[in-house]
């Protein structure tokens, strides 16, 4: 038997991602990305896919040089509307980030990642769609993150304080 990846229909992929989605929210990423992969193989252009996908990759994250943190970006930065690519890429820098803090990195190390992430969230608040606090709620849990850690505190006020 040869071991070749199959091909899913296009009449499949709603019900894929929401497979793939299913899989996320059982903390199981790497079934999801495996669906997601699928998907985005017979469709390139799924944005719901794409999204998932660097979701997946991000959930994944460990803090290693390892990780696929070149993927997941160019997976965001190819996101067609511009609120969701600024925040997923806020996601990503705030989840590196998160990861790295995990295996013990100092501080200041990572605090360029999270200021990278809080630019991103205030970029995307700006042109967020109506209703949606998704930005503010993420900037509020890095600036919580920032300050439970002074390490991370001293270095987002910047050397002159």
């Amino acid at each position: 038997m040869e071991l070749k990846l199959k091909s899913i229909s296009l009449d499949a992929i709603p019900a894929a991602v929401a497979k793939a989605e299913h899989y996320r929210n059982l903390n199981e990423p790497s079934e999801a990305e495996s669906i997601c992969r699928d998907i985005v193989a017979t469709d390139k252009t799924n944005q719901a896919a794409k999204r998932l996908l660097g979701l997946s990759l991000t959930d994944q994250f460990t803090g290693r040089d390892t990780d696929p943190y070149g993927e997941a970006e160019r997976i965001f930065a190819g996101l067609e509307d511009p609120y969701e690519r600024l925040y997923h890429i806020g996601i990503l820098r705030e989840r590196r980030a998160k990861a790295e803090l995990r295996i013990g990195r100092p501080g200041y190390m990572v605090t360029e990642l999270l200021q990278d992430a809080l630019k991103c969230f205030e970029e995307a608040e700006k042109i967020r769609p109506a209703g949606n606090d998704e930005a503010i709620l993420r900037w509020n849990h890095c600036v919580r993150l920032v300050q439970s850690r002074p390490d991370l505190e001293w270095m987002a006020r910047g050397p002159e304080s």
